[in-house]
């Protein structure tokens, strides 16, 4: 079964070429690339979060296997949705879902379902693949998406936790890569945004999910993929990642001039 792309021609070019173009001009050069077990990334349009996802992504040793986890947007399908079933479409070709790696990963959390209404209409994953399918080229790669919609702590946890039980039974640890795709504070001034995006940047630095989740909650913080950032980091530091980097941080204002309101976009890698 395949999914066709859900926003190209809005959120990144439906043209190959154009597209190709476009990530050429994004993704810097980097001569001395460091090890990642995981990536925080922006989803929005690429003229907006295109610069702190592509220089955030274009820094690491990418792997061969991804679980890329995001929010969910739409409100459609059931709270921890995986996709077991379709091959990806995007403009630049077809990316599989790695099959193995999704049934592990459906016997190690009692949460995960499969469950493709989530991901058909939902951007926060689709929009990370032509990174991916850029900067590896011609290298074939596999992945998994996961959704994420309400839960609350200690459930984020046990799916982090689930995801690193699964890494390791299949002994994938050095094959793959989480990636959690998150925007950042909402709609707020340019100023206060990066006030409120720094404490959570700041927990996410420490490696401590809990101090991401709290500080989320108690700030009012509008970044909308947090879920997906605990998971990845309990899952991190299951698997052994002592530290994190911010490789960027820019607002939307920076693409158009108004920093009146803005939404707020970080790039941070995890070992």
């Amino acid at each position: 079964m395949l999914r066709d792309p859900a926003v190209a021609g809005q959120f990144y070019p439906a043209s190959a070429s154009i597209l190709k173009k476009k990530l050429a001009e994004l993704c810097p050069k980097v001569k001395s690339k460091k090890e990642a077990i995981a990536l925080l990334l922006p989803h929005a349009g690429y003229m907006y979060s295109g610069r702190v996802a592509a220089a955030t992504i274009s820094s690491v040793n990418l792997k061969d296997t991804f679980i890329i986890i995001g929010p969910n947007h739409t409100g459609i399908g059931l709270p921890f949705s995986m996709d077991t079933e379709e091959i990806w479409q995007t403009p630049l070709g077809k990316v599989e879902i790695n099959l193995v790696l999704a049934a592990e990963l459906l016997k190690k959390s009692p949460y995960l379902k499969n469950d493709l209404r989530a991901h058909s209409y939902e951007h926060s994953i689709e929009v990370e693949l032509p990174f991916l399918q850029y900067l590896k080229c011609d290298t074939s790669f596999s992945f998994v998406p996961i959704v994420i919609g309400g839960g609350d702590l200690d459930v984020y946890k046990q799916i982090g936790k689930a995801i690193a039980e699964a890494i390791k039974e299949l002994k994938l640890t050095d094959r793959i890569q989480i990636i959690a795709s998150s925007d950042m504070t909402h709609y707020e001034t340019a100023e206060a945004a990066k006030n409120k995006d720094n404490l959570a940047i700041a927990a996410i630095l420490k490696l401590d999910a809990d101090l991401l989740f709290e500080t989320v909650k108690k700030e009012e913080i509008t970044m909308c993929g947090y879920a997906p950032a605990v998971i990845m980091l309990s899952a991190a530091r299951a698997l052994g990642a002592k530290k994190a980097e911010l490789v960027k941080y820019e607002n939307s204002g920076d693409t158009t001039g108004d920093y009146s309101s803005v939404v707020g976009y970080a790039g941070v890698t995890i070992n």
